[in-house]
């Protein structure tokens, strides 16, 4: 060795040490906030509002990904997916066949994807129901949806089946909180309480962290007695963690999934629309409250 590699050899150790020192940190992957739309009772509106808050919160400026984990597929139907296009679904995702990204389409509505479903769904329980990570799939899969770029999705709306399934344990497993529509009838309380017992299993056993976000009064009908009493009750008995928008029964809202539209789309201009508009307004509010406290 010479003497000029003696006198550079520190001086070149000093150098590669100081671009470790000051090489820029790697930021994490900001993770959409995961809100799972769940109501063991059916007909309640949980596809309806999957498809309409999600167009509104599109249109508000988020960036939002509807995941259908219903075999039936209403939402990606609603969405105007034709069954013909869903080549890779939510169902080859949990089995592990493909990652999430694989399965997610554009909708009609800008801002607006979808990760659609199959009928295959509905035979999942028995092909993973051996599996150590059964109820975390969904997790996992979304862990990897984004990727830190301007791209990236804010929100992740998974719209469940009526039922407490494996499937609706995989949502509730992934979701930072549950929101929850809620016909305005008297069977829907009976409903409410049975979900709000469900919510504590899964934190106790899956997710912690998981929450009621809200729940959000739909079908209701103010000329209805019955209806502004059962509206009345969730209030009394929830407080706070009901929204203030309530989603009327509206005919559009009912036209507008044979169309393959959301409401929004459909017809700006119905009450429906403007409940959706104001239901993600009140998301969102909420969504910052919780970033600031």
């Amino acid at each position: 060795m010479t003497d000029t590699d003696t006198d550079t050899a520190p001086a070149q150790q000093s150098l590669e040490a100081g671009v470790i020192a000051f090489s820029p940190r790697t930021e994490p992957v900001r993770q959409p906030r995961v809100l799972c739309i769940a109501n063991q009772k059916g007909g309640v509106g949980k596809t309806t509002t999957a498809i309409n808050l999600g167009t509104a919160l599109a249109a508000n400026g988020e960036k939002v990904l509807v995941v259908d984990l219903d075999p039936q597929g209403n939402a990606s139907t609603g969405l105007g997916i034709d069954r013909r296009d869903r080549r890779c679904s939510t169902y080859d995702v949990l089995i592990g066949q493909a990652p999430m990204r694989d399965a997610i389409l554009a909708t009609a509505v800008p801002r607006l994807y979808i990760a659609a479903s199959t009928l295959d769904l509905s035979g999942l329980e028995l092909e993973i129901g051996a599996a150590r990570d059964r109820a975390f799939r969904l997790r996992s899969a979304l862990a990897a949806v984004n990727n830190g770029g301007e791209n990236d999705y804010s929100y992740v709306l998974v719209d469940c089946p009526p039922s407490l399934n494996l499937l609706t344990v995989n949502a509730m497993a992934a979701a930072d909180a549950i929101l929850v529509p809620l016909q305005c009838e008297f069977f829907a309380l009976e409903g409410l309480s049975q979900l709000i017992k469900t919510v504590e299993q899964v934190r106790s056993t899956l997710n912690p962290g998981l929450s009621i976000h809200g729940i959000v009064l739909t079908m209701h009908d103010p000329r209805n007695n019955p209806s502004n009493q059962v509206a009345a009750d969730v209030r009394e008995f929830m407080g706070r963690k009901v929204y203030n928008t309530m989603i009327p029964r509206n005919v559009r809202i009912s036209e507008a999934p044979s169309y393959g539209k959301p409401v929004l789309i459909y017809d700006l201009k119905c009450v429906g629309s403007e409940a959706y508009l104001r239901l993600a307004t009140e998301v969102i509010q909420r969504e910052k409250e919780l970033k600031a406290g």
